[in-house]
């Protein structure tokens, strides 16, 4: 019986000693001068849409919900992250070169006609990440719009 108590407590200590462990968070709240507001036209609805569901982990600025101080949650969402920001950076735009901005506009409106993006897991908790029909109509065209803009350059 005392071995199976033992047994018992490691997963519990385990437990909390990992709520110690914190990533880094991903906060920078300053206007960089690459930002794709400062690269390209980015209209209030456009905008509006990509900070409620894309900035998040598309930016160098995510809004962290209450449960992410719980390990090991944060580490899924630490890496989450990471992998956004290394498909698209928001934030870091303006130092894409001209045809990288391009591509990735175009992954933008190919990601939302394939409803792969924003992720599933994702939106199950965050609602106001959901896009509608006509929100993804919306990026669609200003994304296709910009896209063959910087390609004209």
């Amino acid at each position: 019986m005392r071995i199976l108590k033992k047994i018992l407590w490691v997963p519990v200590v385990l437990l909390i000693t990992i709520q110690f462990i914190r990533p880094a968070r991903n906060n920078d709240k300053h206007l960089l001068t690459t930002d794709i507001i400062k690269t390209v036209p980015v209209p209030d609805t456009v905008l509006g849409i990509l900070k409620s569901a894309c900035y998040d982990c598309h930016s160098n600025s995510t809004r962290y919900p209450w449960y992410v101080n719980i390990q090991p949650v944060a580490w899924m969402m630490a890496g989450h992250i990471k992998q956004g920001k290394a498909d698209l950076n928001f934030s870091e735009f303006g130092a894409y070169s001209k045809r990288k901005q391009a591509h990735k506009l175009r992954a933008v409106s190919e990601v939302l006609l394939e409803c792969s993006m924003p992720l599933s897991s994702y939106t199950l908790i965050h609602t106001d990440a959901r896009l509608d029909e006509a929100e993804k109509k919306i990026i669609i065209a200003w994304a296709l719009k910009m896209q063959d803009n910087l390609s004209k350059k």
